[in-house]
């Protein structure tokens, strides 16, 4: 297919004739050919396959692997040094599958109930070898099956990356065969025997989190029997399960799971590298055999069967998978080192992390004008803020919905007395770089781009989606694609803004059966599509800055944050529940990548200033909030603050690594203190926060010479007491950072 000329494409309202429509679409696939595959490692023949137990150990991990017949099993993924547990059950044809995978018509061997175990052929697949390739990063492995009676070629690729106890973990099929294949479910990896067979309530312990619209970042820690895994005296038909769908993959969960398992002193972890449908699940076999099974959308959860025609090939999402010894912290390290050296693409911004003013929470909440940004832009430079973005409602007229209406991206007429333009023009005459808020994956149902053709739509049961007041562009779609490339253009070429909120405030869901095998399989394209696309703008303007926001943290997940620089955290209003989303987010996203609000109300206090601070200054400060209106008193500690954050903290974000001093923080408890550690070569800083309860807060493990770095004239002090410190708040809703000897 010819590549479309954007320039004509957009001439008037970009709307092409019937008949070109109809041509194009009956090229939609070729035009939009599945993500790029790894090319297959069979290019050259595999020795003879020898069926012996062995071993595979990268970067401090050892993975064992046996034998059923000819049939490979996973034992184990432990560290090295570490025993495997006594007792641990033998391969058999359902027990330490190496691949979970299903397709239509076939048997599945095991009593499964609502497990993704026993899948056929997963369980008949033959090993037809194994090979390592060095990579630039580390080390690529392929474990190599086939089955010969639907003709399947699988490929499990394991990556690593420099010395971490972190493996990337992918599966990819081919249709060697004559006739299609029904891909029910396919794991992206499967961590084998836990625990012995009769001890996973005494031994494991799984760590989630709960992510939720204005309550991100909400660990829990469960037994088996608490999350759904229950030891009946034989085996479960009911997991232990986690799942998202739709494209707000993280509305529900955080893509991670940890399992602790207390008597041997190690942790596995995971995280689904994956912007949409995901599904992870802890249960044992019908052979007793704890597993935990990790993946991207499938038939049960998201509607994604695939049709694997003849010649074609499948790759499941990646995910990461690690095994460490120790427990939360020492697994929070090893993927955060993880992030940095497998997930972060080395743009500017998180080099340079830059303080970003944002007008909307506490402030003008998407009603922009001229009159009202004037008074701001002043306060945001005077602060010390580097970048000024204007958030939502900049396009809206004013008597206008500005959330039904967003589509088009053109400046109001109504708002901006001087263009909007001028105003953009003035925060770049103060020292900062402007930014714009846009959402473009979707049309309002009042915008004037609701004519496109249904092709440009996410559809189900042949009608459009509608999800409160917005259709859902389909990113597939070539020409919905060249439309945003000259929405972008025109924000970064005309305007000159260097910083764009990619927003997304709505959810897909299923997805769209429109030129899909199936809802979940068209959404899986699209998502695919869209990292596509923001690679492209990003390619075409490296100095550009895009945040991804799905009303928050709905969007919070390393397939996202593999592609852009920062994370919006949440859109929690409250700043005094702040300090538990953005404690528990740290376990999720990178601190130079994870964007916090500081939003001083206009009648703020120089406590309540000094709290929204501290709530940021560990992470990315995103300073919203009356600035202007602010006592000088007030002013003069978000002003402080600043200042300490880009002279003194933000030179070791990029480093550092959490901890939690006080535990994992509960946003429903308004009286328990909260703390956050950030460690780094160069430093160490812990913030606290008082909440409602004692004026005294112990700090243990602290070393002497710890002393209050911000603030300092708020009346808090610190004192040494035993295995720590004490530090007293003369007041409640207070807080501070300390800074400790490294």
């Amino acid at each position: 297919m010819a590549r479309i000329d954007r320039r004509t494409f957009l001439g008037g309202t970009g709307a092409l004739a019937a008949g070109t429509l109809t041509s194009r679409l009956a090229t939609f696939a070729e035009a939009n050919p599945a993500p790029r595959q790894e090319r297959s490692e069979m290019a050259e023949p595999l020795p003879p396959p020898v069926y012996e137990p062995f071993e595979w150990s990268p970067t401090g991990l050892v993975f064992s692997f046996e034998f059923f017949d000819k049939r490979i099993r996973s034992q184990t993924m432990l560290p090295a040094g570490v025993a495997p547990p006594k007792d641990l059950p033998r391969p058999t044809p359902i027990s330490g599958m190496e691949t979970s995978l299903h397709c239509t018509g076939e048997d599945p061997s095991d009593h499964h109930g609502l497990k993704l175990t026993g899948g056929s052929p997963g369980d008949r697949l033959v090993y037809m070898g194994k090979r390592e390739i060095s990579t630039p990063a580390g080390k690529r492995f392929i474990i190599h099956q086939s089955d010969p009676i639907l003709g399947l070629d699988v490929e499990s690729l394991y990556e690593t990356f420099s010395d971490l106890p972190v493996v990337r973990r992918r599966t990819k099929v081919t249709n060697r065969g004559a006739q299609p294949v029904g891909i029910e479910y396919l794991s992206s990896a499967m961590i084998n025997n836990l625990s012995p067979q009769r001890q996973f309530e005494q031994d494991l312990r799984i760590h989630y989190a709960l992510n939720t619209w204005q309550a991100e970042g909400q660990w829990r820690t469960a037994k088996p029997s608490q999350a759904g895994f229950l030891d009946n005296g034989n085996f479960t038909l009911s997991p232990a399960s986690f799942s998202s769908i739709g494209t707000w993959s993280t509305q529900r969960y955080l893509p991670m799971g940890l399992v602790e398992n207390t008597e041997l002193g190690v942790i596995w972890f995971w995280q689904i590298e994956h912007n949409g449908t995901w599904h992870w699940e802890l249960a044992n076999t019908q052979d007793k055999a704890v597993y935990a099974y990790i993946g991207g959308p499938d038939e049960l959860h998201g509607h994604a069967w695939k049709n694997l025609r003849p010649g074609e090939s499948y790759t499941t999402v990646p995910a990461a998978i690690g095994c460490v010894q120790g427990g939360f912290e020492q697994a929070i390290e090893a993927l955060t080192k993880y992030r940095r050296a497998a997930c972060l693409r080395p743009r500017n911004d998180t080099r340079l992390r830059p303080v970003v003013f944002n007008d909307y929470m506490n402030c003008l909440e998407g009603d922009p004008t001229t009159a009202k940004e004037l008074p701001l832009i002043e306060a945001a430079a005077a602060a010390g803020c580097e970048y000024f973005v204007i958030d939502a409602g900049w396009y809206a007229e004013l008597n206008e919905d500005w959330w039904g209406s967003v589509g088009a991206w053109q400046p109001s007429k109504t708002r901006w007395s001087g263009g909007l333009q001028q105003v953009l023009d003035l925060i770049r005459s103060k020292g900062m770089v402007p930014g714009l808020w846009l959402e473009p994956e979707v049309i309002g149902i009042h915008s004037p781009l609701k004519d496109k053709p249904d092709a440009w739509f996410f559809k189900r049961h042949g009608k459009r989606i509608i999800d409160h007041s917005r259709f859902l562009l389909d990113m597939r779609n070539p020409e919905v694609r060249a439309y945003l490339h000259s929405v972008v253009d025109r924000m970064v070429t005309n305007y000159k803004a260097g910083y764009i909120k990619m927003d997304y405030n709505v959810d897909g869901l299923e997805g769209t059966e429109y030129l899909a095998d199936s809802p979940g399989q068209g959404l899986l394209e699209h998502n695919r599509a869209l990292l596509t696309w923001h690679d492209e703008i990003l390619s075409r303007y490296p100095d550009l800055i895009i945040e991804n926001c799905g009303s928050g943290g709905g969007r919070m997940e390393y397939a996202m944050l593999s592609h852009l620089q920062l994370q919006s955290s949440s859109d929690q209003e409250d700043y005094r529940l702040f300090p538990a989303i953005a404690v528990g987010e740290t376990a999720g996203v990178l601190p130079e990548q994870l964007a916090v609000w500081s939003y001083p109300l206009a009648a703020s206090d120089t406590d309540a200033a000094a709290f929204n601070m501290v709530n940021a200054m560990l992470g990315r400060i995103h300073q919203s909030g009356r600035l202007d209106q602010l006592s000088p008193a007030s002013f003069a500690q978000v002003k402080k603050g600043l200042q300490i954050y880009k002279e003194q903290i933000r030179t070791h974000t990029g480093e550092a690594t959490p901890y939690y001093p006080l535990g994992l923080p509960d946003l429903t408890d308004p009286v328990s203190p909260i703390a956050l550690g950030m460690r780094s070569p160069g430093a160490n800083y812990i913030a606290i926060w008082r909440l409602r309860g004692s004026d005294r807060i112990h700090v243990p493990h602290t070393a002497r010479g710890a002393r209050i770095l911000y603030p300092t004239d708020l009346g808090i002090h610190v004192e040494q007491q035993g295995d720590g410190c004490d530090v007293i708040f003369p007041r409640e809703l207070m807080a501070c950072i300390l800074t400790l000897e490294t």
